[in-house]
């Protein structure tokens, strides 16, 4: 087995023990998945699939630990990838039901594509009751300007 299939081995293998019936730490097997990610070596294909993936755990109603490991995944891999909005759109419709601390994840997410569409889904949260989601929504309001300004050949960083 060469190194990219053992790559994705893990991830498969991560999967099948979030999918078994199996008790134990479930959170602890999107760790390995998030560790994968963050090597930036898979095909961004396998990546938005990963991702994929983990989007749909994220907004599941697993408890909140593997919740929280999926969105922490999320934001390795964004960190890694380009992320097209159409693989975190689920996020953006489904933000609205998620924690506080959970929100903040899917703010930088969301942010990271720099794509306008996430614009309108940011922009609600400026008025969020945490202080903290508030602060992150601006922060990713004021990136995705920034990034928009840049493409039109003006702009400093935010």
């Amino acid at each position: 087995m060469d190194g990219y299939q053992g790559l994705t081995a893990l991830i498969e293998s991560a999967w099948e023990e979030l999918n078994g019936s199996g008790g134990g730490r479930r959170d602890l097997c999107l760790d390995v998945v998030s560790d994968v990610l963050e090597t930036g070596r898979l095909t961004p294909g396998d990546a938005e699939r990963a991702v994929g993936h983990l989007v749909a755990v994220a907004l599941s109603d697993e408890p909140y630990p593997v919740r929280e490991s999926a969105l922490h995944a999320v934001f390795t891999a964004s960190t890694r990838y380009e992320l097209p909005y159409r693989v975190l759109e689920p996020l953006a419709l489904g933000a609205d039901a998620l924690e506080p601390v959970l929100l903040e994840y899917v703010l930088g997410v969301l942010h990271s594509t720099h794509d306008q569409a996430v614009l309108p889904v940011v922009e609600r949260f400026l008025r969020h009751p945490a202080p903290e989601v508030r602060r992150e929504a601006a922060e990713a309001v004021n990136e995705v300007r920034w990034s928009r300004e840049t493409a039109r050949g003006g702009g400093t960083a935010p």
